[in-house]
């Protein structure tokens, strides 16, 4: 559970974002809130009352020749012709949308967290949850000057300004190639902030050159990835990979918006405690030459901690400090297995070892070695059989997180071991794609 431990530590410390698209709006209104061609087509039925104007935009038998953004605009002009508006229309279905339904996760996360929320949706749905200081910004409303503990940035607009929506191809068109406030905030929430897109899919144009910016400055930075996906069903692999190499994206997959919310309130507490500590150590430790002690890295979560330390003050992975430092501690775990009553030393390194694979490529940068040489030894002292003398619980993390690593990772240390070890548990999982 370190990708929550991680997320609690960020709402904790004052810097969450959660970036919500459609799904997270059915999901506080028991999926009433109309999807994007759901909602055209609501349009459609209402106010064109054509339906051989429908089925050529949205064919029951076939895909639409147009993107939903140029359908929004092919309706807007029909519109016009009795001088209705597609903005207008999408603002009276969408404000007719309430908060239903059991959520008391997700409210007790938004009543008690200070938190920004970035949403390309139009409702004010996350306004409602949060109740009580809460700033709603929006295009075409004056930018409050104030401070809050929730904050709602509606990039593509809201109801509140219905002709300022971001509805129609026209829209889009202007949204992409303007240098607006709420383009640059969004662009600067991303940079500042731990990431969590919940409803939303990486389909859309403007997300994608958001997120690929953000990816850029992850790579000149160094920086571990701070974005995370949220999603309902099974992702495949492939397209974990994708997420990853090209945004930098991890995917938390399987999972309902109130179980998330579950899980991150119950690290809430942690991380609120260790919070002020860990700043205040990782500090000492990078710049001041002082190490951790045995004891703290005795603790699984230790680990989590200074990642999410290290996050916090904005250290480069790539600095000498933080190298020499994550050297300490993986050569300081791994001694930590030899004491007497080891046993859980080697399943919290596999659990380390996985995690920092799945945060940062390490090819090509000082902790490739130490990196490298570390999985050949958890995975040489792990058993798939519960051999004596070996970790069986150990072979659990790797068969469980083998594919949590980035993909470049997975192919880095599947050559290692193929090189330098003749471990058959090793060669199985490294076998894996």
């Amino acid at each position: 559970m370190s990708d929550y431990f991680e997320i609690a530590y960020a709402a904790a410390a004052k810097r969450l974002c959660l970036f919500t698209g459609t799904g997270f709006s059915k999901a506080l209104s028991e999926n009433s809130a109309p999807g994007w061609q759901e909602l055209l087509e609501a349009i459609c039925d209402q106010h064109v009352g054509n339906e051989s104007f429908k089925e050529a935009l949205f064919p029951t038998d076939g895909k639409p020749s147009l993107n939903l953004d140029e359908a929004a605009q092919v309706i807007n002009i029909e519109l016009s012709k009795s001088k209705k508006s597609i903005h207008d229309e999408i603002a009276s279905l969408i404000g007719g949308i309430d908060l239903s339904g059991s959520l008391p996760e997700t409210e007790k996360f938004f009543k008690e967290r200070e938190f920004r929320v970035v949403t390309t949706n139009y409702d004010k749905l996350a306004e409602d949850l949060a109740k009580t200081d809460c700033q709603s910004l929006s295009p075409g409303r004056p930018v409050p000057r104030s401070n809050s503990r929730v904050k709602v940035l509606h990039v593509h607009g809201s109801i509140d300004v219905p002709r300022r929506m971001v509805v129609t191809a026209d829209d889009y068109f202007t949204f992409l190639n303007s240098d607006s406030y709420f383009s640059r905030k969004l662009s600067t929430v991303l940079h500042e902030n731990t990431v969590v897109i919940i409803g939303y899919s990486l389909g859309d144009t403007n997300l994608k050159a958001i997120l690929s910016d953000y990816r850029g400055f992850v790579r000149s930075h160094t920086v571990s990835n701070s974005i995370f996906l949220v999603s309902r069903i099974e992702v495949d692999q492939s397209i974990i990979d994708y997420y990853s190499n090209c945004y930098g994206i991890r995917v938390i997959q399987k999972t309902e918006v109130e179980f998330f919310f579950k899980k991150v309130n119950e690290k809430i507490k942690q991380a609120e405690d260790c919070l002020e500590k860990s700043v205040s150590e990782i500090n000492k430790v990078l710049f001041e030459g002082h190490s951790f002690p045995e004891k703290f890295l005795n603790a699984e979560s230790s680990f989590y901690q200074i990642v999410s330390a290290i996050g916090a003050i904005g250290a480069s992975l790539e600095e000498n400090a933080v190298v020499n430092t994550f050297a300490d501690i993986i050569s300081k775990k791994k001694e930590l297995t030899s004491q007497t009553g080891a046993w859980p030393q080697y399943v919290q390194l596999a659990s380390w070892l996985t995690y920092l694979g799945s945060l940062i490529d390490v090819r090509d940068t000082a902790l490739e070695i130490i990196y490298l040489d570390s999985v050949k030894f958890s995975m040489e002292t792990m058993s798939k059989r519960m051999a004596r003398g070996y970790s069986w619980h150990a072979y659990k993390v790797w068969d469980a997180r083998w594919s949590s690593l980035t993909a470049d990772n997975r192919a880095l240390v599947a050559n290692y071991i193929e090189q330098k070890s003749s471990d058959p548990d090793a060669a199985e999982i490294v076998s894996r794609p």
